[in-house]
């Protein structure tokens, strides 16, 4: 059977529900708030097929202010053009949409008055709890908009000071098996090419895991590159920077690799490497964070880290969920692991033929 409705245009009310059903707006209200109990089956079920012939959809957050519940979750984001962000959004989507509640997004840019922006307007909304991937510097808003507002689930990035869960990468178990993927490989001088560090704790990690494998191997030399990647000319100025100083040192014996921060830059690499008509692995490594449509596509392929997105953001709106639902037990950290993908970006450097110094 099809309903049409027969209350003219426009959105639904309760009133117009009560009406066509021949009862009060409070027996309405209880069958909405979940109260059956308080009605007979008969007049549940004159209530339910009501609105299912008016095409009724009630307001959640009315619904929500009235009764402290909005079933609404924030999701703030540093750079929703950062693929990291998109991935992890549908884990967390899929987690919201399984436990019945609405995901908010917002993209702060890695602008910090945007950032104080979104909390605020998060919380006139009445959200319920948080994920928030920070931009790392000033956060002393959402350290006090957190003690009272509504719990807080950390992406990727600490906050230092604050007594938040956090789900995300291992960090420095995950630099660390790249690295020592590259040393394995034949590769001396490996390069982390990083958006800057300062107050990104994300980097920080993978910076941590670089330089301990680093430090087993007094044969190998590894430093870390920070480039801005909204630089023009910036990621292939510090490239070639990198390959000069470590020809100087070490002249051919330099075996030369890039370990790539993040997804952005690995594409700024890629771009520059290419300006620079150098191959892979030809005339240098390549391993990159982040495993992304078009890596097994350039070249013989781009080496990645991938990370499991898609269970961090399940598993951070799970850890969201029970703080929501009262749980008060000490801050956690869920660190899940990366998996190496190798293809021929990362060969063994004493089987490359042909090299050209960088």
């Amino acid at each position: 059977m099809q309903y049409t409705r027969s209350v003219g245009a426009g959105r639904v009310t309760i009133a117009q529900v009560a009406r066509e059903a021949g009862v009060s707006k409070t027996s309405i209200s209880r069958y909405l708030g979940g109260e059956l109990d308080a009605l007979s089956e008969h007049l549940r079920e004159r209530i339910r097929s009501t609105i299912a012939r008016l095409g009724y959809q009630p307001s959640q957050m009315a619904r929500g202010l009235k009764g402290g519940r909005t079933r609404l979750i924030g999701m703030l984001v540093a750079d929703i053009l950062n693929p990291y962000s998109v991935a992890v959004l549908h884990g967390a989507e899929a987690a919201c949409q399984e436990h019945g509640y609405t995901l908010m997004l917002c993209n702060t840019g890695n602008d910090e008055k945007r950032e104080k922006q979104s909390l605020a307007a998060l919380h006139s909304y009445s959200v319920e709890g948080l994920l928030f991937n920070t931009q790392g510097r000033n956060v002393a808003p959402l350290k006090e908009l957190g003690r009272t507002a509504f719990p807080v689930v950390l992406l990727d990035r600490r906050i230092e000071g604050c007594d938040f869960d956090l789900v995300g990468l291992d960090n420095v178990r995950a630099a660390r098996m790249a690295t020592e993927h590259l040393l394995a490989s034949g590769y001396t001088d490996i390069g982390l090419v990083v958006q800057p560090l300062h107050g990104v704790s994300s980097r920080q990690g993978r910076q941590a895991g670089f330089l301990e494998a680093i430090s087993g191997r007094p044969d190998a030399h590894g430093e870390t590159v920070e480039v801005h990647i909204d630089q023009p000319g910036h990621v292939a100025a510090m490239l070639q920077d990198f390959f000069k100083r470590r020809r100087g040192q070490r002249g051919d014996a330099a075996k030369l690799a890039i370990l790539a921060g993040n997804g952005m830059v690995s594409l700024q690499i890629a771009l520059a490497l290419r300006s620079m008509k150098l191959r892979f692995p030809e005339d240098i490594g390549l391993l990159c964070f982040d495993e992304l449509s078009w890596s097994p596509l350039v070249g013989s392929g781009i080496s990645t880290i991938e990370q499991p997105t898609y269970e961090i953001g399940f598993s951070a709106i799970e850890r969201l969920l029970a703080r929501i639902h009262g749980e008060s037990a000490p801050r956690r950290e869920i660190l899940l692991d990366g998996r190496l993908i190798q293809r021929g970006s990362s060969q063994p450097a004493q089987a490359s033929a042909g090299s050209k110094d960088p």
